[in-house]
């Protein structure tokens, strides 16, 4: 089932500036370079409690606490890792039927 729209994505971090800026410039790269039309959006751990992304992704330290945001939530170790960011968007985005 692909999506008929832009997906949602959000780049979470403790205060929603330095870090998850740079993670929301490497998601935009991976995706682009997967083909995935998404908008990929930076923001603090308390204002992502109040959003219904499709996707989240930040540190393990913060998306254990937003596990049940979205439908994916992807830990990541190195926000500058756009390979590995990638393969693990590839392989969950196809998981729920909007990747092939």
């Amino acid at each position: 089932m692909a999506l008929d729209r832009q997906l949602e994505i959000l780049a979470v971090c403790g205060v929603g500036m330095g870090s998850s800026l740079m993670l929301k410039m490497t998601a935009e790269d991976a995706l682009r370079s997967l083909g995935v039309d998404a908008r990929v959006e930076n923001t603090d751990l308390s204002t992502a409690r109040g959003m219904s992304p499709d996707v989240v992704i930040g540190q393990g330290m913060h998306t254990g606490e937003i596990a049940d945001l979205a439908p994916v939530v992807i830990t990541i170790s190195d926000f500058l890792d756009k390979e590995g960011l990638e393969a693990q968007l590839r392989e969950r985005l196809a998981e729920q039927g909007w990747f092939s």
